[in-house]
């Protein structure tokens, strides 16, 4: 359990979203609509295109060709190790995390943020997530959300709690197992396959809106 723990805050240097989110009680996060609105908070400013838009330019490119193969294809990155982390969070998405990446690399994102139309699936951001606000931000002009510290449970129901102790073995609102609790983090998403009008670092996009029940 502890190197679940560890591998899971070890993405990126920590697991799945600077500041802290809003507190919500297992009743009221017993739907993922519930959930969503808690807990992720980003700002929706837009990178500048200054002196390092070419390296930014360059990064991206490289996230694509390493990403590509699991645009349409979430058979593929479960297949890679990604499992489900949260249930479809509003202008968001499905969150999956791979708990053996770790540290920042823009090739080997350690979350895949995607969308569901019935039995079809579109990755439309991927995310990094910190302990802390980077001193130095991994790409240019990056701006960062958060997720408040939670327990997660294997089908991807979350409950937000300050300490380990307080999760229960099983998801209040579905009975699955509990997978692991991560305290507050920092998070940063890269809308790098779905446009999103409010800017590449934006953590919701309101373009996802209608797949928010599919």
């Amino acid at each position: 359990m502890r190197r679940t723990i560890l591998l899971a805050l070890a993405v990126a240097g920590a697991l799945a979203v600077g500041g802290c989110a809003a507190r919500t009680t297992a009743s009221e996060a017993a739907g993922p609509a519930a959930q969503a609105a808690p807990a992720h908070q980003h700002a929706a400013a837009a990178p500048s295109a200054g002196a390092g838009g070419g390296q930014l330019a360059d990064q991206l490119a490289k996230a694509r060709l390493a990403t590509g193969r699991y645009v349409t294809s979430l058979h593929r990155a479960k297949a890679d190790g990604y499992q489900i982390l949260t249930r479809m969070i509003p202008d968001m998405g499905y969150h999956f995390l791979n708990p053996a990446i770790q540290g920042f690399d823009v090739r080997k994102p350690p979350i895949l943020v995607y969308q569901r139309h019935g039995r079809s699936w579109q990755l439309g951001a991927l995310e990094w997530v910190f302990p802390e606000k980077p001193a130095t931000p991994p790409l240019p002009g990056a701006t960062y959300g958060s997720f408040g510290a939670a327990c997660h449970y294997k089908d991807g129901t979350f409950v937000f709690a300050d300490t380990q102790d307080q999760c229960a073995r099983r998801s209040p609102q579905t009975g699955a197992a509990f997978n692991f609790w991560h305290p507050d983090l920092v998070t940063l998403h890269v809308w790098l396959w779905f446009h999103n009008p409010d800017g590449l670092y934006s953590g919701t996009n309101p373009l996802v809106r209608p797949f928010n029940q599919g």
